[in-house]
């Protein structure tokens, strides 16, 4: 018998999941969309949001303030890659791309490790949001509503600045032309910077709320930078619509694998075979599900000036 209130439980696990791969995916969408380019980097700006929240939260005692803090402090931190590295690989091939962003990685890390250490910092949620709120008889952490809120006005903002704004219409148009857009007299550098910008800080604010959630450690934003990728890809590059799309999809499938798998391979098989069959499979299903997005639309579901 389906246990229903489970199930809800685990539909907003995979919605939390779901908005703050939005978070990642909606900036490095936008970057690989109207720069071109590859940032394998992209991760570090959420790790970095994440070591700087634990920290000012140790320092001033305000969550709220800690969390805008460390974004704005990603975003200030993009700029600054983007003037000093990015700019040199705009016109260079996508393996340059690759392999500058992948030291960029080790870089971030190293520099991670000679100011905070190695060892794992763990931040727990402010107090106000400590408990549980009863949704329908489904007691559900507070924190993790508050990540998923943040996430949903995270996508409205960038909905809004994409699509009323003159600013989302040149970044909307330099996704698809930006020479043109060059020749009609917009700042194409100064475009190639905000939107940067944006992205590092939107990585910086889902590694400050995922901070209490997940261990605040180095090489965090390597691991959930594949799923991102993925949410791109099945998305389509250059969407913003197609991440906050592909991003509910991985979500939901990611979580509904691990948890459903392991009861349904109980069936075939006997339960220590059916427990490791279940895991690598779970790990596989985004993949698959990319796979059968790609099958039929080979842009992505949503792919930019679709």
């Amino acid at each position: 018998m389906i246990d229903w209130a489970i199930v809800a439980e685990q539909g907003l696990n995979g919605l939390q999941l779901g908005v703050m791969l939005f978070l990642l995916a909606a900036g490095l969408t936008l970057v690989f969309g109207i720069m071109d380019v590859i940032n394998l980097a992209h991760g570090s700006f959420f790790m970095v949001g994440a070591y700087l929240a634990a920290t000012l939260v140790h320092i001033t005692g305000n969550f709220l303030a800690a969390v805008v803090a460390a974004a704005g402090a990603a975003g200030l931190i993009g700029v600054a890659v983007e003037a000093g590295v990015m700019r040199t690989l705009y016109r260079r091939d996508h393996l340059d791309q690759v392999l500058a962003t992948f030291g960029l990685i080790l870089v971030f890390n190293e520099g991670v490790k000679l100011v905070w250490g190695p060892v794992p910092i763990f931040l727990d949620p402010p107090a106000a949001l400590g408990g549980r709120v009863d949704l329908l008889g489904i007691p559900y952490p507070s924190f993790r509503l508050a990540l998923i809120g943040t996430g949903l006005a995270a996508a409205l903002f960038l909905w809004w600045l994409i699509v009323r704004t003159r600013l989302g219409s040149a970044c909307r148009a330099g996704s698809s032309n930006p020479e043109m857009i060059a020749v009609l007299g917009v700042d194409v550098r100064s475009l190639f910077t905000f939107v940067f910008a944006v992205g590092a800080a939107l990585s910086g604010l889902a590694g400050a709320m995922a901070g209490p959630v997940l261990s605040v450690q180095i090489g965090m934003g390597e691991d959930i930078l594949i799923p991102a990728f993925v949410v791109v890809v099945i998305g389509g590059i250059g969407s913003v619509r197609g991440a906050f799309a592909g991003a509910m999809l991985v979500g939901m499938v990611d979580t509904a694998g691990r948890i459903a798998l392991p009861s349904l391979f109980a069936f075939l098989f006997d339960p220590a075979t059916a427990t490791g069959v279940a895991g690598p499979v779970a790990n596989m299903a985004i993949y698959l599900v990319m796979a059968v997005v790609l099958a039929f639309r080979p842009r992505g579901l949503f792919p930019a000036g679709a």
